[in-house]
């Protein structure tokens, strides 16, 4: 059980390690140096490519900037050493957690093929998960990407309490997170062309809250402009967005236990980071985050189904068998929360942890209960986990898909190598394709506690994907040579990214169930 609890709480939302580079660096003597607006930064050669870390883009949101929209980083003089990475921000401690955290955490890294060329790459923005409460920037390294040919940017943003906390005493309505997810874009508009990237091509990726977040920039208005293109991974579990009204309840609550009876700001600023960590857990994350009127003025799902979005091009999936990595310790992700359930799972409870997991009534949890008959399932839990994922992440990216591919070009996916190895777990304790098994199809995670190799045809598929990943940020279309990748149109076409090639699928909704869950699910219309 503590591998599990180990496991749980590194993949609130995300599956992620400590990034560090994956060949040996060149002495910092002989290293690149470019300038930015704020100076000069000296960086490292990694494996045929160029790697700057640590730099600042906006300055430390400390003290009386606290829960307070990001402000302008700091200059400085002479060279800055940027080959190491800036801190994360403060989280509770994980197989995720960066050797160092700091509420100065408003950094990011820039991995580049080349910094001198006629040609300017296409730009990946990378946001990670972590369920709005964990992960850092860091614990991605992009050398790979890179050297399939884009300019890969990973970031940091607040989390928990210090990124989303929304009060009446706070000048801001929360998702200062976003901010700050916004703020290093604006970093990337003024500063990516001299690491030889186009500041008129980005594209902005993320997992899991990174997906989530994502699919908020496509939605908010103030993003607009920002980016022109978007990867969302099992991004779509969270299509409704709090009420204000809610959220500062919660805030009234959070701002009494953590000492601040007052409920005023400068008692809230002067709070112990640790004391605000510790009373911000994954059971009461701040996803799906909050209508503020700002950064969002209207829940993503509204806006997807109204149109009012940017009309940016989108390639949107999940994964098969998404929350098998949450069931192993009680508990799945539904709509955005994580939601504990009676296991084990068995013919007596099946209906009832139904009707809890998804908010339904009894009669709605025997209609669903009917398409996924325990006889069909190796075990009731397994059967539960199932139609939870089905309910959540697949069909909430093949809505997210129908609503989207009526504007614009719109590319899906269903991640399927049941045979991807889990990092974060001993060899045969997950087999399948869940929860942010891409990612190691994407990027190198040399500090994984369980580390796998992929095996030659999985090595073929993530080169495949890669160059898919790059295509579609370079171009629109995902399509590459080896692979034709079409778009989702009305049809709900996805591909299936699975060895020894990707396959065309057209039955993505039939077999998860998507009809029975958008008749029985009270969903965002």
């Amino acid at each position: 059980m503590r591998i599990i609890r180990i496991l749980l709480a590194a993949a609130s939302l995300t599956i992620a390690t400590i990034g560090l580079p994956t060949a040996d660096a060149t002495p910092p003597a002989s290293a690149p140096v470019v300038a930015t607006g704020n100076g000069v930064v000296r960086g490292v050669s990694v494996d045929g490519t160029y790697s700057f870390r640590g730099l600042p883009f906006a300055a430390a949101p400390t003290g009386k900037l606290r829960w307070q929209p990001p402000q302008p980083a700091a200059s400085w003089r002479g060279v800055r050493d940027a080959t190491s990475y800036g801190p994360g921000c403060p989280q509770a401690p994980s197989v995720v957690t960066p050797a160092q955290v700091s509420e100065d955490c408003l950094y990011l890294n820039v991995s580049t093929p080349a910094l001198h060329s006629a040609t300017k790459r296409p730009v990946i923005v990378w946001i990670h998960g972590g369920g709005l409460v964990g992960d850092t920037g860091s614990n991605y390294d992009g050398t790979k990407l890179a050297k399939a040919g884009a300019v890969v940017v990973t970031i940091n943003y607040r989390l928990g309490a210090l990124g989303f906390l929304v009060h009446p005493a706070l000048a801001s309505a929360g998702n200062y997170g976003l901010m700050d997810q916004q703020a290093a874009l604006r970093w990337v508009q003024r500063n990516i062309a001299q690491f030889g990237g186009d500041p008129h091509n980005v594209t902005i990726a993320g997992e899991s809250a990174g997906g989530l977040s994502v699919l908020a920039h496509v939605t908010s208005r103030s993003s607009k402009g920002l980016f022109q293109r978007a990867i969302v991974e099992s991004g779509a579990f969270a299509l409704e967005q709090e009420p204000l009204a809610k959220a500062e309840t919660f805030g009234k609550d959070f701002a009494a236990k953590v000492g601040c009876p007052d409920q005023s700001a400068d008692c809230l600023r002067k709070v112990p980071v640790q004391r605000l960590v510790d009373n911000i857990s994954t059971a009461t994350a701040l996803i799906p985050g909050v209508v503020d009127g700002a950064v969002l003025k209207e829940s993503i799902g509204t806006a997807l189904a109204a149109g009012r979005f940017n009309h940016v091009t989108i390639l949107n999936g999940s994964n098969h068998d998404e929350e098998a990595l949450f069931t192993l310790g009680g508990r799945v992700v539904s709509r955005g929360y994580n939601v504990p359930y009676t296991s084990p799972v068995t013919a007596a409870n099946y209906e009832s942890n139904i009707a809890t997991a998804l908010r339904v009534s009894p009669t709605q949890a025997a209609a669903i209960a009917k398409e996924y008959p325990l006889s069909a399932y190796a075990t009731p839990d397994k059967a539960f986990g199932t139609l939870v994922g089905d309910a959540t992440f697949a069909c909430g990216a093949a809505q997210v898909n129908k609503w989207t591919a009526r504007r614009v070009p719109t590319y899906g996916y269903e991640f399927n190598d049941d045979t991807a190895p889990f990092l974060f777990a001993p060899p045969g304790l997950l087999s399948v394709a869940t929860h942010g098994s891409e990612m190691w199809y994407l990027f190198d995670l040399p500090n994984a506690p369980f580390p796998v190799p992929l095996n030659a045809e999985q090595t073929v598929l993530a080169d495949s994907m890669r160059a898919a990943w790059v295509n579609f940020a370079k171009t629109g279309n995902p399509s590459t040579p080896s692979t034709y990748w079409p778009a989702s149109g009305h049809t709900g076409r996805v591909l299936s990214l699975a060895p020894p090639a990707p396959q065309l699928s057209t039955d993505f909704a039939a077999r998860h169930h998507c009809a029975t869950f958008a008749q029985n699910l009270d969903k965002v219309k």
